[in-house]
C-alpha cells in the first residue's frame, strides 16, 4: 500500500486489514511531505509522524518513507506480488491520482497483481476541512 495517510482514520485501517488478507507481509509506504499536494498547511503531520503512527497498526508489517512523488520507483525496487489501493482507484473515470496509471503499468510489467479494497471509506481532506470550518 502507498499513500499520504495524513490524518489516519478508520477507512485507512480497514484498507490495511483487507490488504493484509491478500499478503503474507504488508508493506506500506508514505508520501514524503514535499510531494503532498492536498492544500494549504498540508500535511498536518510530518512524514516521520505519519510513518510512526502507521508502524503501530497491527495489520502492517513494514513502513517506509517513499523518496519519490509516486510509488513507481518503490514498486520497481520492492516488486510486490500485490499492490492494494482503495476502490476509488478502480474506475479510470474516477482516477484520483494521475500517477496511478504509471504505478499500475509498472506493477503489471513484472507480474504483480492490482487489488482493490471495498471497505467503508472516509477522507482525511474532508476531516481537515470539517475541523477548519468549526
Amino acid at each position: 500500500c502507498h499513500g499520504c495517510f495524513d490524518v489516519l482514520h478508520f477507512g485507512h485501517n480497514r484498507h490495511f486489514v483487507e490488504a493484509k488478507k491478500a499478503a503474507d507481509i504488508l508493506v506500506v509506504t508514505v508520501t514524503p511531505d514535499r510531494f503532498v499536494n492536498k492544500g494549504e498547511d498540508r500535511p498536518i503531520f510530518s512524514e516521520n509522524y505519519r510513518a510512526e503512527l502507521l508502524s503501530g497498526l497491527e495489520a502492517i508489517d513494514y513502513v517506509a518513507l517513499n523518496e519519490w512523488e509516486s510509488s513507481v520507483e518503490t514498486l520497481k525496487l520492492i516488486r510486490p506480488d500485490f499492490y492494494a489501493k482503495g476502490s476509488e482507484y478502480e474506475s479510470i473515470d474516477q482516477n484520483v491520482n494521475p500517477l496511478f496509471n504509471q504505478e499500475k503499468e509498472i506493477l503489471l510489467s513484472f507480474g504483480g497483481k492490482m487489488i482493490f479494497t471495498y471497505e467503508e471509506t472516509s477522507s482525511s481532506s474532508d476531516i481537515v476541512a470539517k475541523i477548519k470550518s468549526l
